[in-house]
C-alpha cells in the first residue's frame, strides 16, 4: 500500500493474551495450587479452564488464528494450545506479527476470566478470587516487560470490593508497571457500590492522579444472553457479539449521566471493541433527553457531546460504511483504532486494507490521530519512542 496511510505506524488498543497454561500455577501459594485455574481435558479429550475442581472456564482461548498463521473459519475458537499461532500467549511471535502488519504497540485483554473479571464471580472464597486477579496481573507484566513496552496488558481489579481494587490498582502501577485497567460497569450485580457512588471516589482520584485510563471492554458486566431460545452456533455468537456492543451504550448513558464525569473531570474512560456507528446516535439521544427530562436549573453541567468530548474514547475495526461521517460527528480526537487480534472478528491479516477503505480520504492530520497519536496520549506512550520518525 503506497499511500501515507500504508507507512503510518499503528497502536492497536484493543487485542487479546492467551493465557499459557501456567498463568497461575507457577505463582500460586502451596495452598491454592491445586485450586487456581489449570487446563484439564473434558470427556472428548480437549482441554479446559477449569478452577477449583468445579468451575468451568472454557476453551483455552478466543483464538482462530492457526500455528501456520492462516485463520480459522467457522463460528468459533481454535480448541488446543498446539493448534494456535504462538503469537497468541508468546511475546517474540508476537512482535513478529505487529511488525508484519506495522503495529508499534498493542494493548491487550485477558479471557479467561472474563475482559474484566466477571467470570470470576462462580468463586466463592475471596482467597482463590483475589490470587485469580492478583497472579494475573503479576503474569502479563511480565509479559510486558519481554515485549519491551509494545505489549500493553490492562490490570484487572477486584471490582466486587472498591479498597481492594484501589490497593490493587496501586500496586500494578507502582510495582508492575502497568499503565491502565479493565473494569466492570456493573460492579452492583454482586453486591458493591455503583461505579458513581463515593465508594470509588478514591480510586477514581488515584487514576486521575496517576495517568490511568479505564477501559470498559465489552462484556464486562458480563456476557448475558441476547439470543432467542434454540438459536445456536455462528449465529448465537453473532447475536451475542452485537447486543455486546450496543451493551457499551448503557455503560456510557450512566458514565454522562450519572455526575461520575463532573466529580472526576480527569479520568479517560475508553468504550473498547464496540465500534462507533451507534455513538452519534447515542449522543443526540442523550442530549435530547436532556430536554425532555431535566428540572430547569438541575441539568449537567455540560451537555452530553461535551462530557464524551472531553473525557470518553472509543475504537473502530470492521467498520467501513459512514466511518469518516462518525468520526466528523465525535471528533477525531476521541476515536481509536483497533483489530482484536487474535479473536473471532479480528482484522487479521492485512488490517490496513480495512482502513484504506474507511479512512483512506480522509487527511494524513486526521489519520494519524486515529492510528497513533490519540491512542499515544490516552495510554501515556512515549511517542517518540514507539514511532521514531513521527
Amino acid at each position: 500500500m503506497a499511500t501515507a496511510l500504508g507507512q503510518m505506524p499503528i497502536i492497536d488498543v484493543d487485542s487479546h493474551f492467551t493465557e499459557p497454561p501456567d498463568l497461575w500455577t507457577s505463582r500460586a501459594p502451596a495452598k491454592l495450587r491445586d485450586r487456581v485455574p489449570r487446563i484439564e481435558p473434558d470427556a472428548r479429550g480437549n482441554p479446559r479452564w477449569r478452577v477449583d475442581g468445579q468451575h468451568d472456564f472454557g476453551p483455552p482461548g478466543f483464538c482462530v488464528i492457526r500455528n501456520d498463521g492462516s485463520k480459522e473459519s467457522g463460528h468459533f475458537s481454535l480448541r488446543r494450545f498446539e493448534d494456535m499461532t504462538a503469537a497468541a500467549t508468546e511475546p517474540k511471535a508476537r512482535l513478529a506479527v505487529m511488525d508484519r502488519e506495522g503495529i508499534a504497540a498493542q494493548v491487550v485483554y485477558p479471557n479467561v476470566l472474563g475482559f474484566a473479571g466477571a467470570e470470576i464471580m462462580q468463586i466463592r472464597d475471596d482467597e482463590l478470587r483475589n490470587f485469580c486477579v492478583s497472579g494475573y496481573n503479576d503474569g502479563v507484566a511480565e509479559l510486558q516487560a519481554a515485549s519491551g513496552g509494545r505489549i500493553l496488558p490492562q490490570a484487572m481489579l477486584p471490582f466486587w470490593d472498591a479498597e481492594l481494587s484501589l490497593r490493587e490498582l496501586v500496586r500494578c502501577h507502582e510495582e508492575l508497571g502497568l499503565g491502565g485497567f479493565t473494569m466492570s460497569d456493573s460492579p452492583q450485580k454482586w453486591g458493591a457500590p455503583c461505579l458513581h457512588e463515593p465508594d470509588w471516589d478514591s480510586l477514581w482520584g488515584e487514576a486521575a492522579e496517576r495517568g490511568l485510563p479505564c477501559n470498559f471492554h465489552i462484556g464486562s458486566g458480563g456476557y448475558g444472553g441476547g439470543h432467542w431460545q434454540g438459536v445456536e452456533g455462528g449465529r448465537k455468537v453473532a447475536i451475542l457479539s452485537v447486543t455486546l456492543y450496543i451493551e457499551n451504550a448503557r455503560c456510557i448513558a450512566n458514565l454522562i449521566f450519572s455526575g461520575l464525569l463532573d466529580k472526576h473531570p480527569r479520568v479517560n474512560f475508553v468504550s473498547v471493541e464496540s465500534g462507533i456507528g451507534w455513538l452519534p446516535f447515542l449522543l443526540e439521544a442523550c442530549e435530547y433527553q436532556c430536554q425532555e427530562n431535566f428540572e430547569p436549573g438541575r441539568g449537567l453541567a455540560l451537555t452530553p457531546r461535551e462530557y464524551f468530548q472531553r473525557q470518553i474514547y472509543a475504537s473502530f475495526w470492521f467498520e467501513r460504511e459512514n466511518v469518516a461521517r462518525c468520526i466528523e460527528i465525535l471528533g477525531a480526537d476521541n476515536v481509536m483504532f483497533e483489530t482484536d487480534f487474535p479473536h473471532p472478528t479480528c482484522l487479521y491479516p492485512n488490517p490496513r486494507e480495512t482502513l484504506e477503505a474507511s479512512i483512506g480520504d480522509l487527511d494524513e492530520a486526521t489519520q494519524r490521530k486515529l492510528l497513533y497519536e490519540t491512542a499515544s496520549r490516552v495510554y501515556r506512550l512515549d511517542i517518540a519512542k514507539l514511532v521514531p520518525n513521527s
